[in-house]
């Protein structure tokens, strides 16, 4: 069972955060992170291939106060497909050009 780890200490490492499942089963730990800085986006998944020790990693843990945060602890929803967005529109959807049509030979007065 794939589990949502939130509301994590953004100073947690990874190495943290695999003490604190040390002593579960865990078959994968990831912390996500920023791409630009590299530093904890606040939460991560914990993969633990059996689903009775996957409970009670929730009710043991779920709640525990970490570097005065609440880590919340359930079972990761899977991503949803992405559409693809529609493109902005601006305007009515004419295309116009700048500066319109001008007619020069007219007269100004």
């Amino acid at each position: 069972m794939k589990l949502y780890i939130g509301n994590l200490p953004f100073s947690m490492s990874e190495e943290d955060l695999k003490a604190l499942f040390a002593n579960y089963s865990t078959e994968e730990i990831t912390l996500i992170k920023d791409k630009f800085s590299g530093r904890s986006k606040g939460f991560g998944f914990v993969t633990i291939s059996d689903d009775e020790v996957a409970k009670k990693v929730i009710a043991e843990i779920n709640d525990k106060e970490i570097e005065g945060r609440q880590i919340k602890i359930s079972e990761a929803k899977p991503m949803e497909e992405r559409s693809e967005r529609p493109r902005r529109s601006f305007g009515n959807g004419e295309r116009r050009s700048f500066g319109g049509r001008r007619n020069f030979n007219r007269d100004r007065y």
